[in-house]
């Protein structure tokens, strides 16, 4: 019973397999796990579906055809730097 609860409980562990799921294929024993996880975790559930979307997305932008012209503006980078040296610099 202590197994169960582990796989019940580890949102942690549930996330990674729901990402390894996306770049390879899982153990007999990973997929049982996660199918039990999700079963009773409405948060993980949630997560594995807009993980699908956003891979579906980020692989569909990879293939298309207009990749060349998507470019961040320089001042919409210069300001999420500033903003990212600003939450480093918080510590």
């Amino acid at each position: 019973m202590n197994n169960l609860k582990k796989i019940i409980y580890n949102c942690k562990q549930a996330t990674f397999l729901i990402e390894k799921k996306s770049f390879s294929k899982l153990s007999f024993r990973e997929v049982i796990e996660l199918r039990i996880h999700l079963y009773g975790c409405s948060f993980c559930k949630l997560y594995s579906k807009q993980s699908k979307v956003i891979n579906d997305m980020v692989q569909q932008l990879f293939r298309s055809s207009i990749k060349p012209e998507i470019r961040l503006d320089d001042g919409f980078k210069k300001e999420l730097q500033e903003r990212i040296e600003e939450e480093l610099n918080k510590n």
